[in-house]
């Protein structure tokens, strides 16, 4: 099979895996009463209940109301957020950076050293960069998110006076509320940039150093210790230990031989670590007050604000079918025997 075929069926696949992802929610939709339902179907204040259930059929058998849902969420309507007074679908798009702008400078970090790390471990097996390497991750894996970070703020901003929480600082929110700042992307960093304004580019980088020191130690143990087993295993497979036996050389029997096999387990991992993080990362910006979608979702969960979970249950099944695609494009790009199954 070849790369464009194994694409398109990969892509039509999405199709009904995505119909499934909203059927699961819609069947925990069932164990609420219709007014409770009639929240969901609302993108503005103001309207009374019984005619939201009269008009979306709230009370007719599930598929209509299967129906009716779907139709809605096509619309883009997720519903009003009652915690924070303003359309679920709004409150994504406003949210939604602040969490992607993190991911995007923890997960290239997290990944490329956590690869390059368990390689390196694997290679020298037993050796003092291996048991070294082995003590950090099992370290890094042990820490609470919660209780590192908390130590980290207390150390750089109780003690030093370094860094302060939140997304950026007092005097930036000043200038932004100024109207001279315009949003581009939701990115402070870029936006920033984008701006003219290097000097809020370099008050976001740091605020970011130290949720991205927490996420990155915590979270590049795994990768690590995958990708560790993962080319251990490749290391001793027949195909290996011929091209050894042929007497090319180390760097190029890792390279062109055991790393592309080992690579697939830790981009699996990758991925899932990935679109868990673009999905809220909750402790991590409730301890730095990141304005992203984990805290605001863990403040939607604790005020029973079921639009808003829902909505963000959606989007979060959305981003985990997207990054499996991701992920199965990488293998087929990785090792070209998967486009044969």
């Amino acid at each position: 099979m070849g790369m464009r075929a194994f694409l398109i069926r990969r892509v039509l696949l999405v199709i009904p895996t995505l119909v499934g992802v909203t059927l699961l929610i819609f069947a925990v939709l069932q164990f609420f009463s219709p007014e409770q339902r009639a929240a969901i179907f609302v993108d503005r204040p103001g309207l009374s209940i019984d005619e939201i259930i009269d008009v979306y059929q709230l009370r007719a058998p599930v598929w209509i109301q299967y129906a009716n849902w779907m139709r809605t969420i096509l619309q883009g309507n997720l519903g009003w957020s009652n915690s924070i007074g303003m359309p679920v679908r709004d409150v994504l798009i406003q949210k939604w950076p602040a969490t992607a702008e993190l991911v995007l400078f923890t997960a290239p970090i997290t990944i490329l050293l956590g690869i390059y790390l368990g390689i390196k471990s694997a290679v020298h097996r037993d050796k003092p960069l291996d048991h070294a390497t082995r003590v950090v991750s099992i370290v890094g894996w042990s820490l609470p998110s919660f209780w590192f970070g908390t130590i980290l703020l207390a150390v750089f901003w109780g003690w030093l006076h370094l860094v302060e929480s939140g997304q950026i600082s007092g005097p930036v929110i000043q200038y932004i509320n100024s109207g001279h700042f315009i949003k581009y992307t939701g990115f402070m960093t870029l936006d920033g940039l984008l701006n003219g304004q290097l000097w809020i580019t370099l008050d976001a980088l740091k605020h970011l150093i130290l949720p991205v020191t927490v996420l990155v130690t915590i979270q590049i143990a795994l990768i690590v210790r995958l990708m560790r087993s993962s080319m251990l295993e490749s290391l001793n497979k027949p195909y290996v230990i011929m091209a050894r036996a042929k007497g090319l050389a180390q760097n190029e029997v890792i390279s062109k031989h055991a790393r592309r096999t080992a690579l697939i387990p830790a981009i699996t991992m990758s991925g899932l670590l990935v679109a868990g993080m673009l999905n809220g990362l909750v402790i991590t910006e409730t301890v730095f007050g990141i304005p992203g979608l984990g805290n605001w979702a863990a403040a939607a969960a604790i005020q029973l604000d079921i639009p808003a979970v829902l909505g963000f249950a959606l989007f979060s099944g959305v981003i985990f079918v997207f990054s499996n695609l991701i992920v199965d494009v990488l293998y087929a790009y990785i090792d070209p025997r998967i486009r044969l199954d």
